[in-house]
């Protein structure tokens, strides 16, 4: 809980420092390349949430289509 008030109280000014920071650490042309390949992950990781969710619906459906055969 404290970790996550810790990254709310982030000003302005911090917020410049890190981005400053980040760019002399990675240069201008990686930044894109780092934020395509974090959206890429983004992308796939709630693909892979659909898919689990899908599965476990399904999962649900037919275990209830059983339960209305057995009656």
């Amino acid at each position: 809980m404290t970790q996550l008030l810790f990254f709310g109280n982030l000003g302005t000014g911090e917020i410049i420092i890190i981005a400053l920071v980040v760019l002399l650490l990675f240069g201008g042309k990686k930044i894109p390349e780092l934020m395509h390949g974090v959206g890429k992950g983004v992308r796939s990781f709630k693909s892979g949430m659909n898919e689990i969710e899908k599965e476990i619906n399904a999962e649900v459906d037919t275990k209830e289509v059983e339960k209305k055969e057995e009656k």
